[in-house]
């Protein structure tokens, strides 16, 4: 009756933890990136699942089976049962190895790397340094990302006019856009985490990141480094619009002219970053519309 009992359990737990392997999500991402990442996160725990659930359910049955006895009796060897415990390890780590190389390797997460096909010069970004990486795609929106003591400014390069922004990244949405993320003083990092963007911000270097953003909305964007006093409130946005707004959006900063680039070069200077005013002279960048 014990036996039948115990068989019972760990047939229910077995079940239920199928089960899961059927129950699709609801919730839609709001990029590509925070797609692939979350994909990736639910294919390894699909798999963690029925193992987690098999091993604590051999442990359970054992501690209850064997609960009695007054002595330990050595373990027999059984080569049947150690052959396949190794086969199935090995099935799993290939499992996960495989999973994640597709995800890591993609240049929307693991970023666009100098292994892609070879970038041309980037006309308009205001560093001389190596490391951006120029689109494939040719609708795609190019924005230079510098960050600095204790903010960031959003410099939209190729385009016919200069659009520089403050503290808020407008892209728009179901359109690749490639982020040339540099840093004026030390070590930052960019980190959005609804929209499954991260990329470190180095001083001299860019790097570059790329991204598809499907839902419009406001998302919180964050310094992921510590990089001083002032870390905590370095924080911005990022609005992702539709193609429409964005547009419209774009004619409104160019209108803007001057007055646009003038009030972003002052609110950096208030940052107190080292190569402020520099960086602001030398940031009029133009837009991939």
């Amino acid at each position: 009756m014990n036996a039948t009992r115990t068989r019972m359990v760990l047939g229910i737990g077995v079940g239920l933890a199928l089960a899961t392997l059927f129950v699709d999500p609801a919730a839609a991402q709001p990029s590509i990136n925070s797609k692939l990442i979350t994909n990736l996160n639910e294919k390894l725990l699909y798999a963690a699942v029925p193992i987690t659930v098999l091993v604590e359910g051999i442990l359970i049955y054992t501690v209850y089976r064997f609960k009695d006895s007054g002595e330990a009796k050595p373990t027999q060897e059984n080569r049947r049962l150690e052959i396949t415990w190794t086969i199935a390890t090995a099935i799993v780590l290939l499992f996960v190895g495989l999973a994640a190389y597709q995800v890591l390797g993609s240049s929307f997460v693991g970023g666009v790397t100098v292994s892609d096909p070879p970038s041309q010069s980037i006309q308009g970004l205001s560093e001389d340094a190596k490391g951006a990486q120029a689109p494939t795609e040719e609708d795609a929106v190019q924005v230079e990302v510098v960050a600095q003591k204790y903010s960031w400014t959003f410099n939209y390069i190729q385009a016919d006019g200069d659009v520089s922004n403050t503290g808020t990244l407008v892209i728009p949405a179901n359109q690749p856009v490639y982020l040339h993320v540099i840093s004026v003083d030390w070590l930052h990092s960019f980190h959005a985490p609804e929209l499954g963007l991260k990329q470190d911000a180095f001083p001299e270097q860019y790097n570059t990141m790329k991204t598809e953003a499907y839902e419009p909305g406001t998302y919180q964007l964050y310094c992921a480094e510590y990089c001083g006093v002032g870390h905590s409130s370095m924080l911005g946005t990022i609005e992702v619009k539709s193609q429409a707004d964005y547009q419209k959006w774009l004619q409104q900063q160019k209108q803007g002219g001057s007055g646009n680039s003038s009030s972003s070069s002052s609110n950096s200077n208030s940052t107190g970053g080292p190569n402020a005013s520099a960086n602001n002279s030398s940031s009029g960048a133009l837009v991939t519309a």
